[in-house]
């Protein structure tokens, strides 16, 4: 009997659960999904773990249970550390796989820019773990800011930096402008007759939004100015001391709160060519979402760039619609015979952001149309509700929301830190190849 096909994906992100779900139970095939996290979750909605609007386990799912009914599926808790292209091999924390068909599928990370300082003091917000400490730093600091006398002192804790003002930045920035005007009031009455400090959102672009039509640009200027963030825009930042955030400007901002949002990079791994790296770090891929030195290593997602389509010469956007249509294509290639395949092409479905309540701005395809507002807003919540994961989740965020909206209030403001354990020797794992 003819062993099946090992198809290894290495995350399992939109791209990565997108093509699981699709390659699930055909026959012939065996899918092992590798992810450092045991838990797939929804990146758009993680500004709002974030700042106590919603709980975790609102926007994620463990990977167990979504896979529980594909029969040809298996899912490896490790993080890759290197990939062994001669060998059809891979080396994870906990040991190794073989592969057939490899599918890189890791996303990104905060990009730093070479900047250790900001790396090191800076609060980054790209995991479930990030948003989690983002959470404690946030409701810690405003605690902490209702026992100091000095104000200026006090004020260093109270305001907020936001380095990037891309969809990430823009819809912190108006939330925590939110949080401002009614939960701290509420929370904080120690507070209520002092200066709340800033919510500052920089930039080295011209304007918010940069990547969206003049249109959508123009309204979330006029709504963040009039809920009071403060805009700094066609400057960088610098360099942060933990006290002090520094502009390329010149201009300094005395606050202990620079939360980076300014930009992303691909996840490498050792083991590739030089020559398979694009800018960001990204893998290079043919249409067909393949690295061209390895026949059988494909890419998907925020981690490939695809060369050769004239109408994305710099790859397509690090978003979720390219990823989730690039896996699609991909599955719909391998369950054919290889002089089948067809190339990827993306299908641009429109861009949005939420800047705050009843406020958000929505471009639809090639940006022929724009539409801000309520109207907007509440097509950015369907859309967001639609792309969780299951039923549940769905249900437990419309509540959340519907709950915010009457009462004008979160109820997620809970600081939870794990317990201080004395470290202690680990018993080295097995290196076993896969419990498969």
């Amino acid at each position: 009997m003819k062993a099946a096909q090992r198809i290894v994906i290495v995350g399992g992100g939109f791209a990565g659960l997108e093509l699981v779900k699709r390659l699930g139970n055909a026959p012939g095939i065996e899918v092992i999904l590798v992810d450092g996290n045991n838990y797939n979750f929804f990146p758009p909605l993680i500004y709002q773990v974030s700042t106590g609007f919603m709980e975790p386990s609102a926007i994620s799912y463990p990977f167990r249970k979504i896979i529980r009914d594909l029969k040809n599926v298996r899912f490896r808790l490790g993080r890759l550390q290197r990939v062994v292209p001669q060998e059809n091999r891979i080396i994870l924390d906990n040991g190794e796989l073989t592969y057939d068909v490899l599918v890189m599928a890791t996303g990104t990370e905060p990009n730093y820019f070479g900047n250790e300082h900001i790396e090191q003091l800076s609060l980054p917000m790209k995991t479930i773990s990030d948003a989690l400490s983002l959470r404690n730093v946030i409701l810690t600091r405003l605690d902490r800011a209702t026992r100091i006398a000095d104000p200026v002192e006090r004020k260093k804790y109270l305001t907020f930096v936001i380095a990037g003002a891309g969809p990430t930045g823009v819809e912190l920035a108006g939330i925590l402008s939110e949080m401002k005007i009614s939960v701290m009031r509420k929370d904080y009455p120690e507070l209520n007759q002092i200066d709340l400090g800033d919510i500052v959102l920089v930039d080295g672009l011209g304007s918010p939004l940069a990547s969206m039509s003049a249109e959508s640009q123009a309204y979330t200027t006029r709504q963040l100015t009039q809920l009071g963030v403060k805009l700094i825009m066609n400057t960088l930042v610098s360099d942060f001391d933990g006290n002090t955030v520094y502009l390329a400007n010149g201009e300094e901002i005395r606050t202990k709160n620079l939360i980076w949002a300014a930009g992303v990079a691909a996840k490498s791994f050792p083991g590739f060519s030089a020559e398979s790296f694009g800018g960001g770090r990204r893998l290079k891929t043919d249409r067909f979402n393949r690295l061209p030195a390895y026949g059988n290593i494909f890419a998907l997602g925020d981690c490939a760039l695809i060369v050769g389509d004239e109408e994305y010469p710099r790859g397509h956007p690090q978003l979720a619609q390219p990823a989730l249509q690039q896996a699609a294509k991909l599955a719909d290639n391998l369950l054919r015979k290889p002089g089948e395949w067809t190339p990827f092409r993306y299908t641009d479905k429109g861009s949005m952001a939420i800047i705050g309540r009843n406020k958000a701005v929505l471009d639809l395809p090639k940006n022929r149309y724009t539409v801000t507002g309520f109207l907007a807003w509440c097509i950015w919540i369907f859309v967001h509700i639609a792309g969780l994961i299951n039923f549940r989740n769905r249900i437990r965020t419309l509540l959340n929301w519907l709950g915010y909206y009457v009462n004008k209030d979160q109820y997620f403001r809970m600081i939870i830190k794990p317990n201080e354990r004395p470290e202690r020797e680990e018993v080295a794992e097995p290196e076993l190849e896969s419990v498969v």
